[in-house]
């Protein structure tokens, strides 16, 4: 499966779980457990309760995803 085949999702981050795992509220109040991917570790991108981010989650398992971005 590519990168390309993943569902992109809106969200607020509900929770900050520690060591880059986070719960994310969807639009359409589903809560996913993402982590942060490693290009937002390695620039040391915060994300706080209340953030607004973009997940991609797999079609497959839709429980748990990787966050990509931190939107304003």
């Amino acid at each position: 499966m590519s990168r390309d085949d993943l569902i992109q999702l809106e969200g607020v981050v509900a929770r900050v779980l520690g060591r880059g795992i986070v719960e994310v509220e969807c639009e359409n109040k589903v809560i996913i457990r993402g982590i942060l991917c490693g290009r937002m570790k390695k620039r040391r991108i915060k994300v706080m309760k209340g953030d607004r981010v973009q997940v991609k989650v797999s079609p497959y398992d839709t429980s748990h995803g990787l966050i990509t971005w931190r939107l304003r």
